[in-house]
Formats: C-alpha cells, structure tokens, sequence
C-alpha cells in the first residue's frame, strides 16, 4: 500500500478546489449513504442502473466492512464551509478471479460533476490497484452515460469497450506509458493555474500584521501596495482599526466588506496559524506569509488551514510576490524598489537572492512578469511557478533560485516541457557540503548532492549557472540576441592582445574558434583598413571605422563560416581623434542580424549591460571576455538541447517485473531491514529485466568448486574462483578470487587459500569461466533519497573508484538519455574504436541501460545495484560481477497528482 493507502493526501480539482483524497473505511457508512441518497434519481439510476434504495444501502455497508485483500475505496472529501466534512465523491474496486483485473464502480456528489472528481478518484485508485498487482479495471456503464464513459476516454489509458444491448463494458489497462503521464500532467497543469490565480491575481488583497510602526515589513509591504498602483482594492486589519499607510483597517478579516482573495501576513510566528484559520473561515483564497521562525507545531497547524480550507500558500519566510501585468499590477514585497513591468518570471528561495535579481534585471531594463519568493516552499513552489508561466501569456524568460526539491521528477517533467518554449536558468546554489548545510538550516529541507542536482538540470534542459552574476549574464543574451546554431565563434577586436584573451576565453569555455576560410579572409579584409588580419581572432586594428567595423560584424553574423560574433574593443586615441564611436558601430547595424552579437568592454564599469540598437533588440556588453564566453557557451548549450528532438522510454520486451516484485517482496519479508542479495538472488532478478550475464555457478565446498570448474571451463580451460560473504563488497581490495585457474590442482588449491584466509566468514564460492577481452565499464543504479533512482555509467574494473570517470541521469531514461551516458564520461572514446581498437556494441550497452532504468524505476527497494565490470566488445556485453542491495521502501509515483 503506498501514498493514499496509508495516509490522506490533498489534490486539486479542475476548477482548482483542494479536495482530500483517503480510503475509505467503516466510519463512512452514513456519508457514502448520504451521497447516494442525495443524487437525483437520473444520477442514481445511472450509476446502479436502478433508483432502488437497497442499491444505496448496499453500497454504503460495502465501503463500512473496510479494506480487505482484493478490496479498495477511495474517498473524496470536501472540507469547505459549505460542506464540512462532505464526501463529494466515491471510487471502488475488488479484484475478480482469478487475479490481475478488477472491477470498478465510482460516484461523484450531484453539484460536484465536471470538475474532476472522478478522474482524480480513478487515477489514485490505478495508484493502488497497481502496487496491488492489478493490471486492468473492469467496468460496466449504461451506453448512454455519456460522463463516465468519457471519464475513461480522457483518463489516458487504453481502454476497450464492448456493447452488449443498453449496456456497454469498458477494460482499462493500468499501464502508465507517456500517453497516461501526459494526460495526468495536463489536467494537473489546468488544475494548478486556476488555483494560483488567487495568488498572482487577485481582486482585492488584505495585510494582516502591518503595524502602525514605519520600519515593520508589513507595513512596508502594505506601502508598496499602496504606492505599485494595485488595480483592486487593499485593505488592513489592526486591532485598534482605523487607517495604516492611508490604507483602511479592519478589526479582523471577518469585518472586511468584501472577501480578498490574497491574504498578507506579517504577523508574529505564533500567532500564525490561528489568523490563517480565521482567513479560511472568511473565504480567503490564499496566503503570503512572510512571517518566519515558525516551529514543527505552528507549520503543521498553518499547513492544515490551507488544506482544509483550500487556500494555496506563499512562504513562510519570504520576502513576498509581485506581478506587473496591466491588470494587476501587484507588489506584496518589502523590496526598496517596484519591479519594472516585463517578460521575466523570477522564483526564489532566498529573498537576499531576489532582491540581487530584481536588481540585476532593472539595471539590464529587463522587466518582471511576476515575482514570486518561495521561502519555506511549504506549498507553492518552482513547479506551480513554471506552470504559471508556461500560461501566463506574458513571460517569455524564468529566472529560479532553488535550494531544494519537493518532487523532484515531476520538476523535472515540468522543466523539460516549458524548457522548450522559454529559457529556464537557475543558480546552481549548494555546491559545497557547507552550501547544502546552510540550504537545509534556512529552507527546512532535505540537502540535496550536487550531481544529482546537476543531472536534473542536464537532463531538463535548465540552464544552470554558478553565480547570480553568471546568470544575469546569461539572461542578458537570451533576452536580447538570438541563439547560435552552434559552438563556432568569431573574435573580432581593435587590439591583438583583447582578441587573444576573448579567444582564450571561448576556447576555455568549451566554444569554437575555428580558422576562417581563404574566400572569407579575403572578403573581410577587402572590407578593413590594411594591416587587419582575419584568420580569427580578427585584427581590425585600432585604425578601423564605424562603417568598416559593422560591415565586418554584419558579414560574419551573416556567415555560414560561425555561428556567433564576440566583439572586444578597447578605447584608442585615434577612435578619439577621428570621433569614431565603435560601440555606436555595433547598435547600428542595419537590419537583424541572424546570429548573436555580443561585446566585450574591459574599460566598462558595469559587468553587464544591454545597449539597445535601432532594430528593437540589444546587443549585451560585458567588462570580461570570460563572462561573455560562459554567457555564450550556455546560449550554445541550450541551442543543442533544443534542436534534439523530444525523446521517450523505450518499450522493452523480456521484463517479468511481477516476477522481480515478488523476488523483492520474499527478501524483504526475511530481512526486515535490508541488506545486499546472495549471488544466485541477484542473477535471477537481473534475469527478471534480460540483463547478460556471465555464466557461473555456486560452490559450497572444494569437491563442488571443481564439478563447477569441469562444467564452465571454456575451451582454454581457464576459470575464475570468487569468494563470498554476505557483506563483500570489494573483491579485488580484499584478494577474494582467484583468476585463470586452469586445471583441477589450481582450481582446488584456490579453493583452499580463500578457506584459509577467510575461513567461517566465506559462506562459498562463485565459480565462472574467465572472459574475453574487452573494455571494462561500469553501470549501476542509486537510489536518491529525494531524487528517486539515478543510473550511472562509466569506467570499470579496480580503478572505478579511484578515477571516478562517471555520468549519470535520473531514471527512467529516455533514448537520448542513455546515449548522453555513453559518451558523457571521459572514457567513451574506447567504445567507440579508439585507436583503432574494435568499437563495443553500442546497442547492447544502450539496452543494459534501459533494463537497469527500467528496474530502477519498477523496484523502490532497490538502494543500489553495481555491475561491475561490464566487459564491452563488439559482439555484445556481459555483465561479470553484480551486487544488488536492497531496502524496505514504499513505492511513491512521483507524477500522482497531489499537494505537498
């Protein structure tokens, strides 16, 4: 039993209605009985295909006899005022003989049709039927029930139907593929913006905790309010009344003459909870808590006001949201200054790094969509965020600053949909152990390892830098420039020794500086005054002209020869005699020009700085050529990512994973607490996914190690003897095998040392017959704990650990997923044919990848699986040494629609 089964979660309908979502159990007889007996009696006849009362009566003692082996009700409870407590839905199933499907029925409250109850209802029940070991739901419905049968139809998964008179018989297949995630993400994306628009756009707003003292921060947020020209009505509440800041207050929310929809409160840590209460009790639609120092007790309390009273929530701890669309015009910030109206999304953690970033985009004059600091992230969070914006028809550009991960996969789902209409930048923050220490003590959140955070961004298609500076450098190139088409740079400078560095910088960097062509050199330099080289860098000499420097650019720009001009000028006494304005060459350049154009100054006070040019863009100008290389290098990075095409998990024949739970299931029912798998358990479960292994076989004494010997030996002969504990993790470190052996006296004389050495401890012997040559490689799985499982490739054999030549990707992985393994590490040339050395079975590899994603994403309680060493050939691959180490974990789908 896994989520819902075990405790109740909360989840949004699709109008945006938080709902509770529990199972349903003997203490709900009178409220399911009531939900049938209020349903008009077309509602009741469609759903029993009678109006008999005793339908009712004998569906409601069914949900009262409780969970049983094969049963399972799901209840959908609405905690609102006006009604307290109500189911407003009911789905079932109970599993028919002989096993693996079941059948379903479900309910939704008259009232409460057409907003999602029943699809919601259905996909956490398939949540449960599936770690039940059900594979398909059976349902009947009368044909002219239109609603149910369309709920099937949208719930995204294949679903056969067979008419029989009045009546029509639906088969679902339970199995999640792209299709069913795709369909879940979109009712949740629709779900999640209609609940945030209380948050970033409400009708009126309320400041709990502004105090008649200038220096409070609710008083300045409710300032800034006041003076950011909010296009509805704001209101105070003070105990005392009267006005604040000019504003009108009230004695509490309830005397306020109209329901706001956002509530502000800046009110002491203890306090609260009780004023998000007395919020939800008024209708409020949702918090900004800027509070912060709040304990376990009072955030659970907060945390439970929300729910019940379906209130989404800003903070705690923060420094406040803003959103500068026309109709709104909102800053609920105690930021110095409003942000200026534009097309960037900013989501942060930290308000010190949203005060830098508002900073940083005025001085650019890049302005702000909406602003949102997350704080705590007890709720809303950089997934609602970048869901909002995909939709908000305004934000073109998402800026994020986040310390931790409340669902890291579905982020990562998300990310890599809306990766694809807007850039996605983040600062990389918790690099250093000490990093993630501070992230975790201030966000209250799990610290998160720096590779896994790193693969998520990889793999999303985050643009991930290490400063706030580096990110606004970035911002400033995709905001203004378009993307290059790839890694080749032009160098053009008015001094050799600049253009020098700018090509030092881009070639560090990892960008291209490539010689020019004979045609083109003679092109540009027909354009330059004599003396200009143009091999690249290109030396325009400190004697060139406004005309002459943007015809240079213009021709390279419109090149096929590179994909980006970086233009380094310093300042000379003949541009200052001539009155020739070099820069003013660069913002005039006579059209748009179809690759970027960006511009080093190393006189420039600023770091950064946006020049616009007379054709309505900008061209970005940076004080450092290696600030303009990063820029551009991320700009190239997120150019190669767009143009792959999106890519899918593979369908994988041979997978038995019912097999492989009950595997799991049977070790975990022995060893309650875990622990690393026996050789002959290993073999079989890597058998359940199809994963090649070397042949062997298990000795327990000398006389069974030869019999083994005999039997494996290839034809030289040749064995190899390993020795195992329970616990043995490092072979080779602890001399614990025996390689080439190749007749009965070595192979017994083997047998004996490793008794002798280890004695009791060695529990017997794994025998194999000695391999081919090959490259040796490494894969494996790691579980994360906030993650979820990562597969890791690389080098292998006895220096895996010490050279540490790894890559990995969150599982599961798509087919551009693993091929970004094979050739991420440094060692991938070798599979290639590398020195003329046979390439390996790329194929093969790509498949073991898979399998081992697919096992990783099938079996929770994997903790860690090492293959060790894979031996890589031609001809296929051969898993030689595995270990497998399994703990107790509940599965949890990531991508189940719920609130944190």
């Amino acid at each position: 039993m896994t989520g819902i089964q075990e405790a109740p979660v909360y989840a949004l309908l699709s109008d945006g209605t938080t709902v509770q979502i529990r199972q349903a159990g003997p203490a709900d007889r009178e409220e399911v009985l009531r939900l049938y007996q209020e349903m008009s009696p077309e509602n009741l006849r469609l759903r029993f295909f009678s109006v008999s009362p005793a339908s009712a009566r004998e569906a409601a003692d069914r949900v009262a006899a409780g969970a049983r082996p094969g049963y399972r009700a799901l209840a959908a409870e609405y905690k609102g005022r006006e009604y307290e407590g109500h189911l407003v839905g009911l789905a079932e199933y109970e599993v028919l003989p002989p096993g693996g499907t079941a059948d379903i029925s479900v309910a939704v409250a008259d009232g409460w049709h057409h907003r999602g109850v029943a699809t919601l209802l259905l996909e956490h029940l398939a949540d449960a039927a599936r770690t039940a070991g059900v594979t398909a739901f059976s349902a009947d419905a009368l044909s002219e029930n239109h609603d149910v049968l369309k709920v099937f139809h949208d719930l995204g998964l294949r679903v056969t139907r067979r008419f029989d008179g009045p009546e029509v018989h639906c088969t679902v297949e339970l199995t999640e593929d792209h299709v069913y995630l795709n369909a879940v993400e979109a009712r949740g994306r629709v779900a999640d913006v209609v609940s945030m628009q209380p948050l970033l756009r409400p009708r009126a707003v309320v400041v709990i905790g502004a105090g008649r003292r200038p220096g409070s921060v609710g008083r300045a947020i409710l300032r800034n309010i006041s003076t950011g020209a909010y296009t509805g009505p704001v209101f105070a509440v003070h105990p005392e009344a009267g006005a604040i800041a000019g504003v009108r207050a009230y004695r509490s929310v309830a005397d306020l003459p109209r329901v706001a929809d956002l509530a502000v409160i800046a009110v002491p840590a203890a306090a609260v909870p009780e004023v998000a209460e007395q919020c939800g009790k008024a209708g409020v639609g949702a918090l900004l808590v800027v509070s912060a120092g709040l304990d376990r007790h009072q955030s659970g309390a907060l945390m439970d006001a929300c729910r019940r009273h379906g209130m989404r929530l800003v903070g705690p701890n923060c420094l406040g949201l803003a959103n500068t669309e026309d109709h709104v015009r909102l800053d609920a910030t105690f930021a110095a200054h409003h942000p200026g109206p534009g097309t960037a999304g900013v989501a942060v953690q930290s308000g010190g790094v949203g005060i830098a970033l508002l900073d940083g985009l005025a001085r650019l004059g890049i302005g702000v969509s909406s602003f949102v600091s997350l704080g705590d992230k007890y709720d809303v969070s950089g997934n609602d965020m970048l869901q909002w914006w995909e939709s908000d028809g305004h934000t073109d550009l998402a800026l994020l600053h986040l310390e931790s991960f409340g669902n890291p996969r579905a982020f990562s789902r998300t990310a890599r949909r809306v990766a694809r209409s807007m850039p996605v930048l983040t600062v990389d923050a918790g690099r250093s152990e000490a990093g993630r220490r501070g992230a975790a003590s201030h966000t209250a959140a799990a610290a998160v390892p720096t590779m896994t955070r790193q693969v998520l961004f990889a793999q999303a298609g985050i643009t991930a830098t290490r400063t706030i500076g580096e990110l606004l450098d970035t911002a400033a190139l995709l905001h203004a420039q378009p993307l290059p088409r790839g890694p080749r740079v032009a160098v053009v400078s008015n001094a050799a020794g600049v253009g020098v560095l700018a090509a030092d910088a881009c070639a560090e960097a990892g960008l291209d500086v490539p010689s020019l062509g004979a045609d083109l050199v003679s092109e540009l330099l027909g354009l330059l005054p004599d003396g200009a080289t143009a091999t690249n860098p290109v030396d325009v000499t400190a004697v060139v002209g406004e005309e002459q420097l943007r015809s240079c650019v213009g021709l390279l720009s419109r090149h096929g020869a590179v994909d980006a001009v970086l233009v380094t000028l310093v300042p000379t006494a003949v541009a200052a005699a001539t009155g020739e304005d070099l820069v003013h060459a660069l913002t005039q350049t006579p059209g748009r020009l179809p690759r970027p154009v960006l511009a080093v100054l190393p006189t420039q006070a600023a770091r950064v700085e946006l020049l616009p040019t007379a054709v309505e863009t900008a061209v970005p100008v940076y004080s450092d050529a290696e600030d303009a290389a990063r820029a551009l290098a991320h700009a190239t990075a997120r150019a190669h990512w767009l143009s792959r095409p999106p890519s899918r998990v593979p369908e994988l024949p041979d997978v038995e994973t019912g097999r492989a739970r009950e595997i799991v299931a049977a070790y975990l029912d022995s060893n309650p607490e875990g622990g690393w798998l026996d050789p002959q358990a290993t073999a079989t479960l890597l058998g359940c996914y199809a994963i090649p292994q070397l042949p062997w076989s298990w000795a327990r004494d000398e006389d069974e190690a030869v019999t083994a010997a005999e039997r494996l030996a290839g034809p030289d002969g040749r064995v190899v003897m390993k020795a195992y504990w329970p616990g043995l993790l490092h072979k080779s470190e602890q001399h614990a095998l025996h390689l080439d052996l190749q007749n009965v006296s070595q192979i017994r004389a083997a047998h004996r040392d490793l008794v002798t050495r280890f004695g009791d401890r060695m529990t017997g012997v794994v025998v194999q017959p000695l391999a081919e040559r090959g490259t040796e490689l490494f894969a494996g799985v790691v579980q994360d704990d906030v993650f979820g499982p990562l597969v890791v490739f690389g080098l292998g054999g006895t220096a895996t650990e010490l050279l540490a030549d790894h890559a990995a990707r969150l599982a599961p992985l798509t087919e551009l997923d693993a091929h970004d393994l094979l050739t991420s590490p440094r060692c991938s040339p070798l599979l290639f044919g590398y020195a003329g050395s046979p390439a390996a079975d790329l194929g093969a590899l790509e498949q073991l990848l898979h399998r081992l994603s697919r096992m990783a994403s099938d079996l929770p309680q994997l903790a860690d699986a090492d293959l060790n060493p894979v031996l890589a050939g031609p001809h296929g691959i051969t898993a030689l040494d595995a270990r497998i180490r399994l703990v107790p974990r509940r599965p949890r789908d990531p991508y189940l629609r719920r609130l944190r």
